[in-house]
């Protein structure tokens, strides 16, 4: 990215930013000459009538925007996933303020908040009927101030600190590896350091075993067009990036090809929040056949923004060209297809097919739908057996790992039993494995099946 008069390669995410009213004279004729330079797309007006920047991103397109020096330093920090603050993730709850994560390193861990403590005051007001937005706007604020929050811990005390507001990032990137040697990706936003994150986690993957891998894209807003080719850059058999359009015409644009490769067979998660970036490497997937999709039609946003600094250090953000996939598929206003459409969060169809695709030799039962979560499941055999093995049958929790279940011998059935209630909406996987003896044979063939908990 080029920081000078344009900043180029700045694909928009979403955020809700206040315009200002006016801007002075000179960036007003300076935001109508980029308009007329670079701006793709109808101008709903006369563009040389408008005496305020409000007017003047009125006849834009949605993604064009003006931004101040803070609103600016606000959006960049969005995408690169940083705030100032406390470092804390929070939910609305009856008593206040929730909080459902601390971030490492940030304020209130160092102050000793804790994961499941509730915020009951904030600089004195009650927290009880605050939204998370109202209790946002007064968490956050100004590097090196203070905010005085009252806690009640899960022991029942109150608690009341003083604490600094200091820079924290939110974790861009999560992986873990589960159940099947499947390695998971999440990746909330194309950030610049995007791609390094995501092989750092095929790396650390791999190193623990993983052999198939899932990239989640599913609520990845976009970020910067370079992070999204270094991305697609990571699948073998994607060598292209996009197609870029703009007033001059149209050029194909190549992937960044990286010295770490996912496998030919990694699918990769998308929904209708996912939008942009997202959608800029999940058509390169599709129209390389590069990788498999899951999930949802994505956003439909398939035009690109710039940055351009005007004399008073404010920022007009200006829609500048439109990307399509490297065959020309219309991503703007259509969003991307992927090959299988799930209902339910497509983590799950996902990893069921990664842990099936390793099973080559098992045979897929009829699935198990909306049962009870005090279910006990019966596994049916032609003749009595004599020993279960403790690792005979797996019950996996999908998206997660496998479940700690009592195996059972009944004459010709097994009770598999979860030791824990399954979860209410949860999505499993029962695999029989071809190591149970009966009385004169052993099972020569595994199998499989899906279940969903009501």
């Amino acid at each position: 990215m080029i920081f000078l008069k344009k900043i180029q390669w700045l694909a928009c995410v979403l955020i809700l930013l206040l315009l200002p009213v006016s801007a002075s004279a000179a960036p007003l004729n300076e935001m109508k000459s980029y308009i007329e330079s670079f701006y793709v797309g109808e101008i709903d007006g006369n563009l040389h009538d408008a005496t305020s920047a409000e007017q003047i991103i009125d006849m834009l397109d949605p993604y064009s925007a003006y931004f101040t020096a803070e609103e600016f330093d606000a959006f960049i920090n969005s995408i690169e996933m940083t705030s100032v603050g406390i470092g804390i993730v929070i939910e609305e709850h009856s008593q206040g303020i929730y909080i459902s994560d601390v971030i490492q390193g940030g304020s209130a861990e160092q102050a000793g908040i804790a994961i499941g403590d509730i915020i009951t005051h904030i600089d004195g007001n009650a927290a009880a009927q605050m939204t998370t937005s109202e209790a946002s706007s007064l968490i956050l604020g100004a590097e090196n101030t203070s905010i005085t929050l009252t806690f009640l811990k899960s022991n029942g005390q109150s608690v009341t600190k003083t604490i600094v507001r200091k820079p924290f990032s939110l974790p861009n990137g999560t992986s873990k590896l589960l159940y099947g040697n499947v390695g998971y990706i999440a990746l909330s936003s194309f950030s610049s350091d995007a791609a390094g994150l995501v092989k750092k986690a095929i790396r650390e993957l791999t190193a623990n075993g993983a052999t198939s891998f899932i990239l989640d894209l599913q609520d990845n807003g976009g970020g910067y067009v370079t992070a999204a080719e270094e991305v697609i850059g990571l699948f073998p058999n994607a060598k292209d990036a996009y197609t870029y359009e703009d007033a001059s015409g149209s050029y194909l644009i190549r992937a960044k090809r990286q010295s770490i490769q996912f496998p030919k067979d990694t699918r990769v998660l998308i929904n209708r929040y996912s939008a942009s970036a997202s959608e800029m490497t999940a058509a390169a997937l599709v129209d390389q056949k590069a990788a498999l999709l899951y999930g949802e039609k994505s956003y439909g946003k398939g035009t690109m923004q710039s940055f351009y600094e005007l004399s008073d250090g404010s920022y007009l953000k200006l829609t500048m060209a439109r990307f399509a996939g490297p065959a020309a598929t219309v991503i703007n206003h259509v969003g991307v297809k992927p090959h299988i459409e799930t209902t339910d969060n497509a983590k799950y169809k996902a990893h069921y097919d990664a842990v099936a695709a390793n099973l080559p030799a098992y045979r897929e039962l009829a699935a198990l739908k909306n049962v009870s979560t005090h279910k006990t499941f019966t596994v049916n055999f032609t003749h009595e057996l004599t020993t279960v093995p403790a690792d005979a049958i797996d019950l996996v929790k999908l998206g997660e790992g496998q479940v700690d279940a009592e195996l059972k011998i009944e004459g010709s059935k097994v009770l598999v039993k979860p030791k824990e209630e399954l979860a209410s909406g949860g999505h499993y996987m029962l695999v029989v494995h071809p190591t149970i003896k009966g009385l004169n044979s052993m099972m020569k063939k595994g199998s499989y099946l899906y279940v969903t908990v009501k």
